[in-house]
């Protein structure tokens, strides 16, 4: 699973982020040694940087900054895509995406199409397991209704190719309060637009399938253990 969150990154940090961002427009690719003599620092700056970012390695973040992926090819069948998030399972995730829920007191689960149908469900665990005050919505007007500074506003999304969810991001943070989404499917023009984004796997279903017909499976064993975690928090 990939984690990427722009808000941990330090000064410095942000600046490195800054100028190989600048520098990709000009150049096809960026090797570390060259990434780290224009940013002034160590290669081993830029590895901590990329790990810190969220990424395996620097090559991932270079997928990334160039916009392209670093998916296995189209044909892994269902099975393969649950086996493969399963074996790279990571559970600090689960307890990033329960501390979030639990630093405010409000949830409000945004989902289009299939995946409001997964909020609603979540809804009914959270109500029930737990004291938090939680809704799902379908679509950004409800949720404008719902958020405000001391909401968390958790978008679920495949892809996140179906929608942008700038405008809501955006007003969400304006009203002081958080935001971040869940995605099935690692998107690097996704992660690029948001700042905290929890990507459950690497793998893609069929490019056959519009967004509305993909599967949604992790979405449910990643937020199950989320309210377990949860459940266990004082």
């Amino acid at each position: 699973m990939i984690n990427i969150d722009f808000g941990i990154l330090n000064p410095l940090e942000k600046k490195i982020h800054a100028a190989l961002t600048d520098q990709s427009k000009y150049v096809d690719t960026i090797r570390i040694t060259d990434a780290a003599a224009l940013c002034n620092c160590s290669v081993s700056k830029i590895s901590k940087f990329t790990k810190k970012l969220g990424f395996t390695n620097y090559k991932q973040y270079l997928d990334f900054l160039y916009g392209r992926t670093q998916l296995r090819a189209d044909h892994s069948s269902e099975l393969d895509r649950l086996e493969s998030f399963i074996q790279t399972f990571d559970s600090q995730k689960v307890r990033d995406v329960a501390k979030l829920i639990a630093e405010k007191d409000k949830l409000v689960l945004l989902g289009y199409g299939p995946s409001y149908v997964c909020a609603q469900y979540f809804e009914y665990r959270l109500k029930t397991c737990s004291n938090k005050a939680t809704i799902a919505v379908p679509d950004e007007w409800s949720a404008r209704t719902m958020i405000d500074d001391n909401s968390l506003l958790l978008i679920l999304t495949v892809t996140g190719s179906f929608k942008s969810f700038a405008d809501i991001y955006k007003d969400s943070e304006e009203k002081g309060g958080s935001v971040a989404l869940i995605v099935e499917e690692y998107n690097p023009n996704l992660i690029r637009q948001y700042d905290k984004i929890f990507c459950l796997t690497r793998e893609v279903q069929s490019r056959g399938l519009k967004p509305y017909e993909k599967n949604r499976t992790l979405f449910f064993i990643f937020m199950e253990e989320v309210i377990r975690e949860l459940t266990r928090m004082p």
